[in-house]
């Protein structure tokens, strides 16, 4: 069992899922998995500090699943839980409850009565089933969920992607608005993602990925629409070369690159110049097909 929140299933938490298959071999085909906990810990320990979620908990279950993890024990994090001394954790809860064979963690972890466990108790419980995994680095940042989403609030997508190995992903259903878009000859499909982690307020470039599978480019507004004074954190984007329509469906955004801040403009014809500036940026940036997944 690889132990820990996996919020983001990055770059960094693929590297502990390989080393739990590597285990699992060396263990007969112990079945691989993980121990993970909710709520988020934080959200427990210090509700005002609480980040937000990368990830909704089935799309983490369906990575994890992906990943090819047979098993998940999902632990309620209790202060109870929380009070638990590293050597009572393991004993108690991953060997009688669970009956945990060999663990894998990242090697920084900490856990147990105030974070006071390392991974010196772990291999304490586990002897040599007890594995450390190096962090994984990439463009001098270590790959981990609070830098991860640092990244994503201040609008840096694309080292964001670095980091997951994967675009940032927005996916949600496609809700009526108030068509302005559609009158000025660039209709948008309004996305309710209910998504708690969003990029910083702006354009940007981003791939839709249709209800049949399709993907083709598209340019994406996050925010508040300040020329037509809209309400609330709005998502828009603008799908290039094709017509459809989406209302009611699911729609997914990959965000792959942010283009420009958000702004006020004095007039619809400003805006419209600025709108297809923004789509030849988003070509360059996507190329003109626009068809990677």
């Amino acid at each position: 069992m690889a132990i820990g929140n996996f919020d983001g299933l990055h770059r960094g938490h693929q590297a502990l899922f390989a080393a739990v298959h590597t285990l699992s071999r060396r263990l007969g085909g112990a079945p691989p998995g993980v121990v993970t906990f909710a709520p988020h810990p934080v959200r427990v320990l210090a509700p005002k500090l609480a980040p937000p979620l990368i990830l909704r908990p089935d799309e983490k279950e369906q990575g994890l699943r992906a990943a090819g993890l047979d098993v998940m024990f999902e632990l309620a994090f209790t202060p109870g839980l929380a009070a638990l001394d590293a050597a009572t954790f393991c004993r108690a809860i991953l060997r009688e409850r669970l009956g945990v064979a060999g663990v894998v963690v990242g090697e920084g972890f900490k856990f147990g009565a105030r974070a006071e466990g390392r991974f010196a108790d772990l291999a304490a419980a586990f002897g040599d089933h007890a594995v450390a995994v190096p962090s994984v680095r990439e463009g001098g940042y270590i790959c981990s969920s609070s830098k991860i989403r640092e990244l994503i609030l201040l609008g840096h997508v694309d080292a964001a992607a670095s980091l997951l190995g994967r675009p940032y992903r927005i996916e949600g259903k496609v809700v009526r608005g108030d068509a302005r878009g559609r009158t000025i000859g660039v209709p948008t499909a309004n996305i309710d993602s209910g998504r708690e982690l969003l990029p910083r307020v702006g354009v940007y470039a981003t791939r839709a990925i249709l209800p049949d599978g399709r993907v083709v480019p598209s340019v994406t507004n996050i925010g508040l629409r300040p020329t037509f004074q809209g309400e609330g954190v709005r998502i828009e984007a603008h799908l290039l070369d094709v017509t459809v329509d989406l209302y009611d469906q699911r729609l997914s955004l990959d965000v792959v690159a942010r283009l420009r801040d958000e702004q006020r403009f004095n007039g619809i014809d400003a805006l419209l110049a600025q709108i297809h500036a923004d789509i030849a940026a988003a070509r360059a940036v996507l190329g003109a097909s626009g068809s990677r997944p």
